[in-house]
Order: structure tokens, then C-alpha cells, then sequence
């Protein structure tokens, strides 16, 4: 049975970085906090997000532009609007500068602490739940939510249960994430114990992720990234839609931003049935434009075999896995003169160099999503205060919300704005 009760006002179950934002904002009102966190560590996942840089936010200006990018729940800018319009990402620059860690904006309106490194973030929100008095145990999980018992909008959270002492407050802040990176303690038991509180939870897929793929070949690739390229991904041989920029080759398949962005589309498609992609290595030259560069390549090597000339017309890092698909796919032996490559040959080189098929096996699971969706539905909470509809003294924050978040700054963004609503509210 525990013993030594604790009280406290506010008690945030997850030390990530909506915890610890949510944490700080809430002694800063003068409230006793607590912050439980089942690792030895604060910020596990923050410290290795962005890979160890930290894509702390999006310096996109207009909200509901910001908001646009969410995709799901559908009119998520009604649900949301009022919360960022009490913390933006103008305000989170405002947060770590005044906290002597300014950001940097690079491509894609990404922004980036100055240091490069995602352990200065965590130190930042450490230091700062630190000043202002918060109280933290670690390396306990909570072992159980303790209620009064009673149904809806009168049910009450008023204990946790952790290493046998229970902590007892008048309001308890949720920020436990979701199944992304399980290793770092992210294992869904937030979404149980919001079950387990009257919540209908939808159920979590990684949804910025990398695609796993058939071909073998294209895993030689892993570590080659061409920065612009464009996939268009087809549901049953039928064309569903195209994305245009960065693409990073892995052992096991695709990644980089534009794939993670479209993993959750992906996802849709894959359970309408099989899945496939043309990667168009030159989006930006036609056919016949391409075909002239490569008459011009041959002209210049007409006495050379075929494969030590491919290095001139294909993206730097692609010679090799383009050779494989001109002698495997193409039946093009690689040995042939140049000048005995015959017309419809050549043109058969150059519509691969648009269309490089590939077959899509599925995405990746949560070990290496970025982030996984599912979660509380934002129809279940007060929004401007993120507390729930369902207990009246909890508040719910960051990925424990049913919201699909893209890349580029906008996972974080939302850590920051739900964690420093729910600590003015708590």
C-alpha cells in the first residue's frame, strides 16, 4: 500500500518537453510543482530530436498558415487557434533567446538552436524548472492514476502512485508523448491511463516515418541524399499524389524530410492495397531536354562502354544503382560500346532517370518514427486551456493529443504551446 503522501498543486507526469515547459510556466504562477519521470533523465526523446540538432520550431508568421499544416483532426485550426494564440513560435523564440539560446532559421522556415545541438535545449528547460523551484523525481514510473470514482465531468484525478508513495495535488498535467522512440521511455501508458479516465484515444501509427522498400539494390544506397527530387507514389496502379525535395537512401529504404512528410499519406494508400513509386531524378528538365543531354554525353564517349560513362549524366551517388537497373531492368548490357546503344535504348535510359520505380513494403515502426500520432482527440478538450473534457483536473499536452504533425519544426512547436497552456491553467 503506498505511504508518505505528498501534496502538491500541480503534478506533471513526463519530464519531455512540453513537461518541462509545462512545469516551469505553472511555478512560475507560484504553484508547487512536481514532475515525474519514469527515466533517470530529463528530455530523453528532446535530446536526440532533429538528429541531436533540435528543430525546436517553424518560423512561419501567419498562424493559420502554422496551423494549415496539421492534417488531421480536419478543421484542427478551429480547436487550435486559441491556444497559440496565447503561445506561437514567435513566442518560443522569445523563450530560449531570453535564455542565452538563440535559433537560427535555415531552409524550409526550420529553426534550430545556434549551438546545433538538441542537449542544450534540454539543458535550457532543466536549468529552467531548476529556477523556478520545480520539484522532480526520477527513474520511477507511475504505477497507478488513484480517482474519486465518480463518471464524467465530475471525475477527479487526486494520487499517483510511484516507488511506493503516492503524490497527491489538485491538478495533474499528462505529458507522458506517445509511441515514437520507445527506448527512450515513450511506450504508450498515457494513452491507457486517458482510456482508463473516460477518454476515447484513437490509436497510434507512426506517422512521420520512414517507407520500407522491396528492391535490394536501392539499400546499397544508404547514406546517399539527393536534394531535389520528386516521388509520385501510385495506389494500385493509379497516380495519388507527388511531393518534391530532399530524399534520403537507407538500409532499409527512403527517408529524409520529403519522405517523412509523406509517410502518413503513404500509410492511407497501403491499406487500399500495394504500393508504388517513380523517383524523377531531374523534376525540373523534361524528357526531351534530358535526352539531349545524354546525346550529348554519348557524342562526347562514343568509343567508351556504356558503364563508365553513366557517372556523367546521373546525380552524384546514383552511378552504381543506375547501372544495376539499366542491366537488370533495361537488359542493357553495361560492357556495350556507346556508340552501339541504339536510339530506343538511350531513350529507355533517360525515361528511367524520370521514373525510377520502386515498390513501398510499408513504413517503419515506432524505433525510428520522428513522431507517431494518435492519441486524446481535440474534440475532448478545452483547448484554451487544454484541460479535459472527460476529468476536470487534467490537462493534457503534447503527443499525448490526437493532432499529425509534420516535420519542420511544427512536433515541438506544439509540445511548447499545449505544456505553457496547460501550466497557466493548472
Amino acid at each position: 500500500m503506498a505511504t508518505n503522501t505528498k501534496q502538491f498543486d500541480v503534478i506533471v507526469v513526463g519530464g519531455g518537453a512540453a513537461g518541462m515547459m509545462a512545469a516551469g510556466i505553472a511555478a512560475s504562477r507560484g504553484k508547487r510543482v512536481l514532475v515525474i519521470e519514469k527515466n533517470h533523465k530529463l528530455g530523453m526523446k528532446l535530446s536526440i530530436s532533429g538528429g541531436g540538432r533540435c528543430n525546436i520550431t517553424n518560423d512561419e508568421n501567419d498562424i493559420r498558415t502554422f496551423l494549415s499544416h496539421y492534417a488531421k483532426p480536419k478543421n484542427v485550426e478551429q480547436f487550435l487557434y486559441s491556444t497559440f494564440s496565447q503561445f506561437n513560435k514567435n513566442d518560443t523564440f522569445k523563450f530560449f533567446t531570453e535564455k542565452n539560446l538563440p535559433l537560427v532559421v535555415e531552409a524550409r522556415k526550420r529553426a534550430f538552436p545556434h549551438t546545433q545541438k538538441s542537449t542544450d535545449v534540454t539543458r535550457v528547460l532543466e536549468q529552467y524548472i531548476k529556477e523556478k523551484g520545480v520539484e522532480v523525481k526520477m527513474g520511477f514510473p507511475v504505477t497507478k492514476i488513484i480517482t474519486n470514482g465518480k463518471d464524467g465531468t465530475q471525475r477527479k484525478v487526486v494520487a499517483v502512485s510511484v516507488g511506493g508513495h503516492q503524490y497527491e495535488a489538485e491538478s495533474f498535467i499528462f505529458a507522458t508523448g506517445g509511441l515514437s522512440h520507445p527506448e527512450t521511455g515513450s511506450t504508450g501508458d498515457g494513452f491507457k491511463w486517458m482510456k482508463d479516465l473516460g477518454h476515447n484515444v484513437s490509436p497510434a501509427t507512426p506517422s512521420i516515418v520512414p517507407l520500407a522498400v522491396k528492391e535490394r539494390w536501392l539499400h546499397k544506397l544508404a547514406g546517399v541524399s539527393l536534394s531535389f527530387m520528386k516521388i509520385t507514389f501510385f495506389s494500385n496502379g493509379k497516380k495519388s499524389f507527388s511531393k518534391t525535395g530532399k530524399i534520403l537512401f537507407t538500409h532499409f529504404g527512403l527517408s529524409g524530410p520529403l519522405i517523412l512528410n509523406s509517410a502518413s499519406k503513404v500509410q492511407d494508400l497501403l491499406y487500399d492495397g500495394d504500393v508504388t513509386a517513380y523517383i524523377d531524378m531531374y523534376p525540373d528538365t523534361n524528357l526531351g531536354a534530358l535526352d539531349t543531354t545524354v546525346i550529348k554525353v554519348f557524342d562526347q564517349n562514343k568509343n567508351r562502354i556504356l558503364k563508365n560513362v553513366i557517372k556523367d549524366f546521373v546525380p552524384e551517388g546514383m552511378t552504381d544503382a543506375v547501372a544495376t537497373l539499366i542491366e537488370s531492368t533495361l537488359k542493357i548490357p553495361l560492357d556495350t560500346k556507346v556508340h552501339s546503344v541504339s536510339k530506343d535504348a538511350r531513350k529507355a535510359i533517360v525515361a528511367l532517370l524520370k521514373a525510377v520505380p520502386i515498390t513501398i513494403t510499408g513504413l517503419m515502426g515506432y524505433d525510428r518514427a520522428v513522431v507517431a500520432d494518435g492519441g486524446v482527440p481535440l474534440t475532448e478538450m478545452d483547448t484554451k486551456t487544454m484541460r479535459s473534457l472527460t476529468c476536470q483536473n487534467i490537462f493534457i499536452v503534447g503527443d499525448l493529443l490526437h493532432i499529425n504533425r509534420p516535420s519542420g519544426g511544427f512536433s515541438l512547436q506544439i509540445c511548447w504551446t499545449t505544456g505553457y497552456v496547460a501550466g497557466m491553467n493548472a
